[in-house]
């Protein structure tokens, strides 16, 4: 079974002018743990000491999932990792030809030094769970990339990740996750290296979702998520989107506990000052309202005529939008839901056109408006019928 590692509160906090305070992390932290992700990367402790702080104070709650820090390939990120008490301790070093320039290091050097630091995490914390990540892995060189992540699983790396550092991936073509994973896990295996493999994917492309599930269909282990995707620039995989998905499409099902993620989503949002689009999968507001008239009718009859995702495993419920687009169907759909079930064909239609009407102006006529509109009409309904009749 695929593990899901979420990074909300390390990669999430580098989306720009997104900060948590320490009380709204340990928030953030439980809900995760209820939802099931089964590892927290819960910050980098060498940044800031409010950092270090909050990672100290997740690590000692009692948790099903594992909690980790992220760390630079030096000592002192190792010990400031392992003094928060975390679970899981996640090293990179990037083995790319130009950044090696920029260290002014050769490879060897370089894995020198990646695997000294994995040693050293490793005998500080024989029990701890080791991730190393050769960073901006798909653009570096293939002879490299394989070369630092068998020797940091000889030095005791547990996990070797490939980060898709800038979104570089595209399914189908030369550059396809699917084709990394597998050729990585058969050198790695030729070599009797039996690391978990992790994917960590950037969605400057829009693509982080469908190379996360080219890599999990590849055989990788652990996934890299984080609520709403944020993370630097586009961000990376959305929690809510991956589960979804495996949930129902790959067979995890009844793994999660989705209800708790629209809880999830709106702590998030509040604190991050970063809004929910409406039409966000899943968790949007508009994710599974109906406004067409003939999309309308059919999911009367049948929601999965347009629905392929119960909003149920959500804890949601699909709704009918009424504006300029909608049909006789969504209006008498509606108005039994305000008990107005015997409304005749003349009251639905002039409820039809006023519906319209405010449509047209952009705005959305919703359940308590309709009421006040069914109101105003059977009003002037009843003082036209007095007027003729006085007449």
């Amino acid at each position: 079974m695929v593990k899901i590692l979420d990074t909300t509160l390390r990669e999430g906090e580098q989306t720009p002018g997104v900060y948590f305070n320490i009380h709204i992390k340990m928030a953030i932290a439980e809900l995760l743990d209820q939802i099931g992700v089964d590892i927290i990367e819960a910050g980098h402790p060498a940044v800031t000491p409010e950092i270090y702080k909050a990672v100290n104070e997740i690590s000692k709650r009692e948790t099903k999932a594992l909690i980790g820090a992220h760390s630079r390939s030096l000592e002192k990120d190792v010990d400031l990792a392992i003094e928060c008490g975390v679970d899981f301790l996640g090293i990179f070093y990037c083995v790319s030809e130009e950044r090696l320039v920029h260290h002014s290091k050769n490879l060897s050097l370089a894995i020198d030094q990646i695997t000294r630091v994995i040693q050293y995490a490793r005998e500080k914390d024989p029990e701890i769970t080791i991730r190393y990540t050769p960073e901006d892995t798909v653009r570096s060189p293939w002879k490299n990339v394989l070369t630092a992540a068998s020797e940091a699983a000889k030095a005791g790396a547990n996990i070797i990740s490939i980060a898709d550092t800038t979104g570089y991936m595209i399914p189908g073509t030369e550059r396809s996750m699917y084709d990394y994973i597998r050729r990585l896990k058969d050198e790695l295996s030729g070599m009797g290296l039996y690391p978990e493999i992790a994917v960590h994917c950037h969605n400057d492309r829009g693509l982080a979702l469908a190379n996360a599930l080219d890599g999990f269909r590849a055989g990788a282990d652990i996934i890299d998520v984080s609520v709403m995707g944020l993370g630097e620039r586009a961000g990376i995989v959305d929690l809510a989107s991956i589960l979804a998905v495996l949930s129902k499409d790959f067979n995890e099902d009844n793994r999660w506990n989705l209800k708790k993620i629209p809880e999830l989503y709106n702590l998030i949002s509040r604190f991050s000052g970063v809004p929910i689009p409406a039409n966000f999968p899943f968790i949007g507001e508009k994710a599974f309202t109906h406004c067409a008239g003939v999309h309308s009718q059919a999911f009367i009859q049948n929601p999965f005529h347009y629905q392929s995702v119960d909003p149920e495993i959500f804890g949601r419920k699909a709704s009918i939008s009424l504006d300029h687009m909608s049909g006789v169907s969504s209006v008498k759909y509606s108005l039994e839901q305000i008990g107005e079930a015997d409304a005749d064909d003349e009251l639905i239609r002039e409820v039809l056109n006023n519906v319209k009407t405010i449509g047209q102006t952009g705005r959305v006529v919703d359940i308590e408006e309709l009421k006040y509109i069914v109101r105003y009409l059977k009003k002037k309904r009843l003082k036209g019928q007095k007027i003729k009749n006085e007449g």
